[in-house]
């Protein structure tokens, strides 16, 4: 597919997710950086409604959340070797763990920062249940693993990665042996580097 890539982004975002992605895609693509204020203006409205960042048009497709965005490039470029055979064990990984991240570890992180945790006795009224488990999950999903679906890298681990590196850069995840390994792997991809240098690049100027 060679249609244009544009990403809308803000360096001190989740943006920062879809920027590696798309260095791992390989593909031409240009950025918008967009100011947090604009983010609320119509015609960014009418991009994504929900008035945040990133958002990815491509052609006529547009796509906004993460987890989607990583998804659905990695099935606009299979030349790139970033989504497993579909019909395989390493795809039910891929997508399980894409989602489980994208749903109940940011939702259990987000709450725990808030102060928002659902109390024991309505665990079972909230996705993620308890963050304990959460992180449980987590951990036995990246233990003794270079990646996290099959034994090839994958946009899974895009999504995936991102979240516990910036949990254990913040703090918003348990600094556990398994996150560590998984996340020093990962770190260290040249497409990651890529993306960081270009993102902190865009950073405000103090």
């Amino acid at each position: 597919m060679s249609a244009d890539l544009t990403l809308y982004s803000n360096p001190m975002s989740r943006g920062r997710i879809a920027r590696w992605m798309l260095e791992e895609v390989g593909q031409p693509y240009t950025v918008r950086h967009m100011d947090f204020a604009a983010l609320k203006d119509d015609a960014y409205l009418a991009i994504n409604p929900m008035g945040k960042v990133p958002a990815l048009k491509h052609g006529d497709a547009l796509v906004t959340e993460c987890a989607a965005i990583c998804a659905y490039l990695a099935a606009a470029y299979p030349d790139a070797g970033l989504e497993p055979d579909r019909g395989t064990a390493a795809h039910a990984d891929y997508l399980r763990w894409l989602f489980f991240a994208a749903g109940p570890v940011e939702a259990a992180v987000t709450a725990k920062a808030l102060g928002l945790l659902a109390p024991p006795e309505r665990a079972r009224m909230v996705g993620y249940g308890t963050f304990e488990h959460v992180m449980d999950a987590l951990e036995q999903a990246v233990s003794g693993k270079t990646y996290i679906a099959g034994d090839r890298f994958s946009a899974a681990d895009v999504y995936v990665g991102s979240q516990i590196g910036w949990g254990l850069e913040f703090k918003s995840i348990e600094d556990r042996p398994a996150f560590q390994a998984y996340w020093a792997g990962l770190a260290e991809r040249p497409a990651h580097k890529r993306a960081t240098e270009l993102d902190n690049a865009a950073m405000p100027k103090q």
